[in-house]
């Protein structure tokens, strides 16, 4: 989902760091070295970001808003039964 804003073991504030974390990463750091340049030396803070899954931007995809009715949804069913066995 969201990174954390603090680790959930120290309190440390790990939030800032989620952005810097990947542009190392992309840069050609390994994971190592970019959470060393992070300051991030304790293995907690570590694995707050190491393990972090960034899901937001699948999320917003869905609109919780929307309402279905059954008439609706019984119709998307069957269009993906028909492509399921394509």
């Amino acid at each position: 989902m969201i990174i954390p804003v603090r680790c959930f073991t120290c309190g440390k504030v790990i939030g800032n760091k989620w952005d810097l974390y990947l542009d190392l990463l992309a840069a050609g750091y390994e994971e190592k070295d970019a959470l060393n340049a992070l300051s991030l030396n304790r293995y907690c803070c570590r694995r707050m970001l190491m393990t972090h899954v960034d899901l937001i931007e699948k999320l917003l995809t869905y609109n919780t808003l929307e309402k279905v009715t059954p008439q609706e949804f019984e119709k998307i069913q069957q269009e993906r039964d028909q492509q399921e066995e394509f």
